[in-house]
């Protein structure tokens, strides 16, 4: 069946800053306190989505969060209006506000674990919410995030939206970053890889956490009915995980018959090709293009973000394209290695640098920004419209951006109440382009 996949990127919100708050995302930690530029971020966002809409690939977009949270600073005991509870916060415990004031639902490839109608038991395309309980900022979004899914995918004949799995540690689940789906063409059958970085049972003791838990894989390919078979659930390099890889997708990309790796980004990595090869068998021939750590050391390849790009079929051009940020491009490693694969005869012919810097310096690359969805013609026409991008949305959005996004934010700023007014006049307005509905965020309901 024809299929194509489609790439959902998150939009990134009015409050986006550098809070330092994800522990492990070496980026995040080094920019912690550094003012941020949200208008150039969106627009940076955006230009990316416009990128490859032109180059006749199929682009959505998902809604950022409502920004600060204030549902989680009423739970933790702050009363009053809105202003007086963001205010009392800040004084008695400002590490609240910033969490409650993350934009990370910008990094949509940690919104929701995807199976495509061909793999799935029931033929409808399956998305489970991450519950991303590992970290105390992102565990707000969940609920938001199948809000979201609801919108775009609410055709309940071809979609389903499963709930969050339980807020519990034995289940911390992290999305389609650590998950990658291998296939001889997108609406064919394929392999479905789930990386996880720990056990539940096991006793953790590292520099940084592994955030995945196995049954948190073995949950989600249990509920959307993938064929055992055809499933891998592989463990992540634990040396890439004190490196700094806090998701497989900062080691690992792949799309169609290719897997594109960092040599650390299984801990059995002969087992886990072994896997995917038998996985594979009867349907397609697996191509592994494995980068040395001699060739790219793992602390480059982090640095960089190698791994963390989107490997596209790019309408037009016989092989993969990969579409990387261009700090690749600046490390000299990285862009020596891209240079000498681009000139080979292997399946990725080309690098295409795109510039996601203020996303960056936060830890998410382009590969970070997207959730990819392989949708059917029939799917497709199923999607909300809005959900999907149009030169006439798309010019709405630069000019709702333009208007309500703030040029510079710096951390003391979380602290005025201006700001959470500035964000819900941005979120009101967006619901009216992208029809959300009137009651889309929590600051609408009251």
């Amino acid at each position: 069946m024809s299929a194509v996949e489609a790439n959902f990127d998150g939009i990134v919100g009015p409050t986006h800053n550098y809070g330092g708050l994800s522990e492990g995302n070496l980026a995040s930690a080094k920019n912690r306190n550094l003012t941020s530029e949200p208008r150039a971020g969106v627009l940076q966002g955006l230009a990316k989505m416009k990128r490859l809409h032109e180059a006749g690939l199929v682009q959505g977009w998902l809604p950022p969060h409502d920004r600060p949270f204030l549902p989680f600073l009423r739970a933790a005991g702050f009363s009053g209006s809105d202003k007086q509870v963001l205010e009392r916060a800040w004084k008695a415990a400002p590490d609240l506000v910033r969490n409650a004031y993350a934009a990370a639902p910008m990094w949509a490839a940690n919104a929701a674990t995807v199976s495509p109608s061909a793999e799935t038991g029931d033929g409808r395309v399956h998305f489970t919410p991450a519950n991303l309980l590992t970290t105390l900022h992102r565990s707000l979004e969940g609920p938001q995030t199948r809000r979201a899914l609801d919108w775009a995918f609410g055709d309940h004949e071809r979609f389903c939206v499963h709930p969050l799995l339980p807020m519990q540690p034995a289940f911390a689940d992290e999305g389609a970053a650590n998950h990658v789906r291998l296939s001889d063409g997108q609406g064919r059958p394929g392999v479905s890889i789930l990386i996880y970085g720990r056990e539940a049972s096991e006793a953790w003791s590292a520099k940084f956490p592994a955030r995945q838990t196995k049954e948190a894989c073995e949950a989600i390919a249990r509920a959307h009915g993938l064929d055992p078979k055809r499933t891998v659930i592989a463990r992540q390099g634990r040396a890439a995980i004190e490196a700094g890889a806090f998701h497989n997708d900062v080691v690992c990309v792949g799309t169609n018959r290719t897997l594109f790796f960092h040599e650390l980004a299984f801990e059995d990595r002969a087992g886990t090709l072994d896997a995917i090869r038998r996985a594979a068998d009867g349907l397609f021939e697996p191509q592994f293009v494995e980068v040395k750590d001699s060739e790219v050391a793992i602390a480059d390849a982090i640095t960089s973000y190698l791994f963390n790009s989107q490997l596209l079929e790019w309408p037009g051009e016989d092989r993969l394209v990969l579409s990387a940020p261009v700090e690749t491009e600046e490390t000299e490693t990285t862009r020596a290695y891209c240079a000498a694969m681009a000139a080979g005869n292997g399946p990725i012919g080309r690098v295409d640098f795109v510039d996601v810097r203020q996303s960056m310096r936060n830890g998410g690359g382009p590969a970070c920004l997207r959730l990819r969805v392989v949708l059917t013609d029939e799917e497709r026409q199923a999607v909300t419209p809005t959900a999907l991008f149009s030169d006439a949305v798309y010019d709405q959005l630069i000019a709702w951006a333009k208007t309500h996004y703030r040029e510079t934010l710096a951390p003391d700023d979380l602290r005025d109440p201006l700001l959470m007014d500035e964000g819900r006049a941005a979120l009101d307005a967006l619901t009216q382009i992208l029809g959300l509905g009137s009651d889309f965020y929590p600051f609408q309901q009251t």
